[in-house]
């Protein structure tokens, strides 16, 4: 399966810019590619002020993402603000080349900035089965939380991030992207966003892919770019196969 990761600089709350930017970028995604990975809120960046960005289910620009994915035969993912029924969500949206869609939630919402007060959380975990492949897709500081990402059962082969990861806390990002590729044997992708944003933070990056062994196959990237990785299912089952680590892993229970 061949991804291509997305490094974006976001414009702070500005939804025209950011929705622009993408359209123009998704139109040259390079042929054969299979699945996009976009950062988190990529038409806003990481807000607390969703009533200024948000969408609805019906927004035209889902629509056009929907026509973009059916026209290139690619499938999509990232997250956006939604609003629904009066409240307000950090959402991942899956959408496949037919035009359907899957979404997920955010349900780890990060209170050092106060998300959990604006945003309204996720319960359940999403896989998606996609072009024989198992993908389990996330959001940002769900990634400091192993045990919802647990792989019980081999339940998938890919494990995605997307985030809004500041520099200051970079380390944390590499560091727990290649645990969670080691502990649960599965490809890992992690989609950053680069720049800057209203509260000073800065964004390098450091979008990245990473194989079942905690092996880069992309090095943490730098600075606006488009990069593609090709993944070997084959590899991986032929590796789960001879190191059964995750036979030999303790049973576990999420509870919400």
């Amino acid at each position: 399966m061949k991804l291509a990761l997305i490094q974006a600089p976001l414009v702070w709350e500005d939804v025209e810019q950011n929705t622009a930017y993408f359209k123009n970028k998704l139109n040259h995604i390079e042929a054969g590619t299979d699945l996009v990975v976009l950062p988190e809120m990529f038409t806003s960046g990481f807000t607390m002020n969703p009533e200024r960005v948000f969408m609805t289910m019906e927004d035209t620009f889902i629509q056009e993402l929907q026509t973009c994915c059916k026209t290139h035969h690619f499938a999509l993912t990232g997250s956006v603000v939604i609003k629904e029924d009066n409240q307000f969500f950090n959402r991942l949206f899956f959408i496949l080349p037919t035009g359907e869609f899957q979404t997920y939630d955010k349900r780890h919402l990060f209170s050092l900035a106060g998300e959990e007060k604006v945003y309204a959380p996720g319960m359940d975990r999403l896989i998606i089965e996609y072009n024989g492949w198992k993908i389990c897709p996330l959001v940002c500081y769900d990634l400091r939380f192993p045990a919802f990402a647990r792989n019980v059962g081999e339940a998938y082969d890919l494990l995605l991030y997307v985030a809004s990861w500041p520099d200051q806390r970079i380390y944390a990002w590499d560091t727990l992207l290649k645990a969670r590729a080691i502990e649960n044997m599965s490809y890992v992708i992690g989609v950053n966003r680069c720049g800057e944003d209203q509260n000073d933070n800065q964004y390098t990056g450091h979008s990245q892919a990473i194989d079942y062994m905690g092996q880069y196959l992309i090095d943490p990237l730098e600075g606006e770019v488009i990069r593609y990785v090709v993944l070997d299912k084959a590899a991986q089952d032929k590796a789960r196969n001879r190191f059964a680590f995750l036979k030999d892993a303790d049973a576990i229970e999420i509870k919400n």
